[in-house]
């Protein structure tokens, strides 16, 4: 039986574990349950894979991307591993093939949908294998408390009663200290060893901008940063999407729309072209994304707020899995926090509070001050020693000033407006009395005669904006569901009274900014890339490209950047040579080492 470091440099082509990795998995092998909190691109699936390849039996992993299995099993089969997959995808000959070499001993691992466990025939199909380890992917999806709530994933728990001796290992990439304590609950590993890595990707650039014109920012952003790099841009509606992915397009940047409103075959193609193509930017609701192995991903943008720090976390990580320097980028404003709190206080008690309490967050991280990737790791319940250095209010740390009296005349107005005529309206309204606009609504309602009306001429338009969008952040302001109004809330009386100060963050202008070297951290770092190695690098993408479209396979399946770029630098000459290049393991150096050569001399 091979040692789990022979497999991890046979299969796998890694000389060493990544830091954690080792400890977690001989736990397993030993037979062991385990719930394990790892960062996307920290090497979570080695985790799984390799007990798996070492332990007898088959390897049973519940995941609920049936749309990307058909890739995960592509990659693993490269490797030379017998895996196989089952789900509803799959037609009747192909899945009882699949079925007979798992009860034959004839995969090491099988890929199912949670669903799928609901059905009395998987439940006896997987009585007749002899199974190794039950892996519970994406476990966050068993919280109702975090962001990605699946039912079937409820019935997990039953794995335990029905194979008491078969370990379980259960893997997220995002989970609060609350998060963590409901998915060990819920899945009865409150006895199991849990494994908490370090949630800091420190390959990410984070910056958060002031939302203007968001096409324009992102049309900017896209041509000055990444131009040429495929990507990932969320949107909140789908009626967004279709229009930003049609903007990009007729800008000349390849680019396709991804939500739930289009029909199965569309996303399937889109993200099949994502995950095949090189440079291509999908579009996107949160439909898009979860478990997408993609490694070269070099940005997400967000054009609206995310609901949740874990949902923009998850949605970020997807950017610089290679460990090669990636950006996380937003573009943030006034109506993304008006939309964010109407839409928290829907539902039921309970939801509304839930929903209150990850608005609040990510408002903070937002509008923080000090270095967004402290706050982030706070929010995981983990600390960094210092400031991170890689992220927008490090390069450019933020002033900020006195607002309590440009805060008082917003509270004031907002008062007034109710006192005096009772009456309620949105943002537009109080700033265009403070500016004293004499606007046809302004007009018509009289506002022009209230007190109120001019007294703030000393910040522009915008600036208003942005100071209702920080008191409506810090809570000194609310917004009524119904309408969108404006209202005062519990916290407005000692601002109204001069009994608080109230402090604002002014943006500073950004610098241009280094891209940083990448890796460190989670992420294994990056092969600088010299100048004359730059063309031979290219030449292997091609080849790489080729190959890939030939066998009907993402090109990261073939290799990664990560290997491409270490074997243009190193030019090995020989097999022997080549086979010491990481990320090169014996199947993928007797599948593909004679055209690499052929590529390195040509």
């Amino acid at each position: 039986m091979d040692t789990p470091i022979e497999v991890l440099n046979r299969v796998f082509g890694y000389d060493s574990f990544r830091e954690g990795q080792q400890e977690i998995i001989e736990h397993v092998v030993k037979g062991g349950d385990a719930l394990v909190l790892m960062p996307t691109g920290g090497g979570k699936s080695l985790c799984y894979q390799i007990p798996a390849l070492v332990r007898p039996g088959v390897g049973v992993v519940i995941s609920p991307l049936i749309a990307l299995m058909q890739d995960q099993v592509d990659a693993l089969r490269a490797l030379g591993v017998r895996a196989g997959f089952l789900n509803s995808t799959q037609g009747i000959d192909e899945r009882q093939a699949v079925e007979a070499a798992f009860v034959g001993g004839e995969l090491d691992l099988l890929y199912l949908a949670p669903e799928r466990l609901r059905v009395d025939s998987t439940l006896r199909l997987l009585a007749r294998g002899d199974i190794s380890l039950f892996a519970i992917d994406e476990a966050h999806c068993v919280s109702q408390w975090g962001h990605d709530f699946r039912p079937d994933y409820l019935a997990l728990s039953g794995l335990h009663e029905r194979w008491p001796e078969v370990p379980r290992i259960a893997l997220t990439a995002t989970a609060t200290p609350a998060t963590h304590a409901e998915i060990s609950s819920r899945l009865g590993l409150d006895q199991a060893r849990h494994f908490v890595a370090g949630f800091d990707r420190p390959n990410i650039h984070y910056r958060i901008t002031a939302k203007s014109e968001p096409k324009r920012q992102l049309l900017e952003f896209l041509r000055t940063e990444h131009p040429g790099d495929a990507g990932i841009v969320y949107c909140l509606s789908r009626s967004s999407v279709e229009k930003i992915a049609e903007f990009l397009a007729d800008n000349g940047i390849p680019a396709v729309p991804y939500h739930a409103g289009l029909d199965a075959a569309t996303r399937a193609a889109h993200q099949s072209r994502f995950l095949r193509e090189d440079g291509l930017i999908v579009v996107a609701t949160i439909a898009f994304g979860m478990g997408i192995d993609k490694p070269d991903v070099r940005f997400v943008a967000h054009l609206d707020l995310p609901k949740s720090v874990e949902g923009y976390y998850q949605e970020t990580g997807r950017a610089g899995r290679d460990g090669l320097p990636a950006t996380a980028w937003m573009a943030y404003g006034l109506q993304d926090v008006v939309q964010h709190r109407r839409l928290a206080l829907e539902g039921d008690e309970a939801h509304r509070r839930r929903q209150v309490l990850h608005l609040d967050a990510m408002l903070a991280l937002c509008e923080t001050a000090g270095c967004r990737r402290v706050m982030l790791l706070d929010y995981f319940g983990q600390q960094l020693d210092k400031p991170c250095g890689n992220c927008d209010t490090c390069q450019a740390p933020p002033e900020s000033w006195d607002a309590t009296v440009p805060a008082q005349k917003v509270l004031s107005t907002v008062l007034r407006l109710f006192r005096e005529r009772r009456q309620k309206f949105g943002v537009g309204q109080i700033v265009d009395i403070l500016l004293g606009k004499k606007t046809a609504k302004v007009l018509q309602h009289g506002h022009d005669s209230l007190k109120v009306f001019g007294v703030g001429t000393e910040l522009g338009n915008t600036e208003w904006h942005g100071v209702v969008r920080q008191l409506l952040a810090q809570g000194l302001l609310a917004v009524e569901p119904a309408h969108g109004a404006l209202v005062l809330t519990d916290a407005s009386a000692d601002v109204l009274r001069g009994q608080r100060e109230v402090r604002l963050r002014r943006d500073a202008p950004r610098p241009a900014r280094s891209r940083p070297s990448g890796g460190g951290g989670s992420a294994r770092p990056a092969v600088e890339l010299p100048a004359e190695a730059a063309p031979v690098f290219e030449r292997l993408r091609a080849w790489r490209a080729a190959t890939a479209k030939e066998q009907g396979v993402p090109a990261y399946v073939i290799f990664h950047d990560a290997t491409l770029r270490e074997i243009a630098t190193l030019a090995p000459s020989s097999l022997a040579e080549l086979g010491k290049v990481s990320g090169v393991g014996e199947n993928k150096l007797a599948k593909y080492g004679e055209q690499v050569l052929e590529a390195l001399a040509s």
